[in-house]
C-alpha cells in the first residue's frame, strides 16, 4: 500500500518539490494552493508523470474557520484512494514579510502569526484525527530561526514557536506512534519573498559568502531532505530540528 502525503502549499517552491520527491519514491498526494490553481494542476500533473496520483485541494491555512470544511474536503479525497487515513502531514505553506522591527504593523504579524503559527497549530489539531497511527508530522521552519537578519524578526519568531511546538506534539502524539519533526531550510532559490535569492544577485552572493557550501540551495534538495525524513528508516528521528542549508552561519 503506497503512502498518503497532505503538503500544504504544493503548488510552488519547496511545497512543489517535496510532492515530486515523495512521488518519485510511490507516494500519492493531496496538496493545498492558496490561489493559484493552474500551479497546483500543474504539480499534480507532474506528479502523474512519476507514475503517482495527486489531488489538489484550495486552502487558506491561516483562515482557521474553514479548517473544518477542509478537513472534510480530505476525508472525501481519501475514498479516491481507498483509504480513511493519510500517513505525512507536511506544514509547508507559508508567506514572508521583510520589514524592520521598529516597522512591522500589527497587521503584518497578525498575517504572519495565522499562516505560519496558528495555522499549523489548527489545522493538525483538526487533521490528527485524519492521520495514520505510525504515520508523521513535518513542520517547515526556517534558519532565520537559529541565527538572525535585520527584517525577519517575526518571521523568525513564528518559525521559532513552530520549533518548539513540534516538540510537544511529538511528546503528546507519541503514544500513536506519530512521529513530528521540524526542518529548517536555509535561503533557496525559489519565489518566496518575490523571488529576492534567486533573482538578486547581490543577495544570492550573500548567501554563497555565509554558506559552507558557497551557494544558495535548490528547492529539490530540500524536498528530497523531506522525503528523507519521512521514510521508515528515518523512524527514530523524532522531536528533532534538522536544518538544510548548506552549513549557513556554520
Amino acid at each position: 500500500m503506497s503512502k498518503i502525503a497532505l503538503i500544504t502549499g504544493a503548488s510552488r517552491g519547496l511545497g512543489r518539490a517535496t510532492a515530486l520527491a515523495l512521488a518519485a519514491r510511490g507516494a500519492s498526494i493531496i496538496g493545498t494552493y492558496a490561489s493559484n490553481k493552474a500551479a497546483a494542476y500543474e504539480t499534480a500533473a507532474a506528479v502523474a508523470a512519476k507514475g503517482g496520483k495527486a489531488v489538489m485541494l484550495a486552502l487558506d491555512t491561516g483562515a482557521i474557520a474553514g479548517h473544518p470544511a477542509f478537513a472534510e474536503a480530505v476525508r472525501k479525497s481519501l475514498e479516491q484512494f481507498g483509504r480513511e487515513r493519510f500517513d505525512f502531514l507536511v506544514n509547508n505553506a507559508g508567506m514572508g514579510v521583510h520589514s524592520a522591527f521598529a516597522e512591522t504593523t500589527e497587521a503584518d504579524f497578525d498575517r504572519l502569526m495565522n499562516v505560519h503559527f496558528k495555522g499549523v497549530f489548527f489545522l493538525t489539531q483538526k487533521l490528527l484525527p485524519l492521520i495514520a497511527d505510525g504515520g508523521r508530522i513535518l513542520n517547515v521552519s526556517s534558519g532565520l530561526a537559529r541565527f538572525s537578519l535585520p527584517g525577519y524578526s517575526a518571521y523568525g519568531a513564528m518559525k521559532g514557536a513552530v520549533e518548539v511546538l513540534t516538540r510537544y506534539l511529538a511528546k503528546e502524539l507519541g503514544p500513536r506512534g506519530i512521529r513530528v519533526n521540524t526542518i529548517a531550510p536555509g535561503a533557496i532559490e525559489t519565489d518566496f519573498g518575490g523571488g529576492a535569492v534567486r533573482d538578486n544577485k547581490q543577495l544570492n552572493d550573500f548567501v554563497a559568502s555565509i554558506t559552507a557550501l558557497g551557494r544558495a540551495g535548490q528547492p529539490d534538495e530540500i524536498g528530497g531532505a523531506i522525503a528523507a525524513l519521512l521514510e521508515d528508516g528515518s523512524g527514530w528521528i523524532n522531536g528533532q530540528r534538522v536544518e538544510v542549508s548548506g552549513g549557513m552561519y556554520v
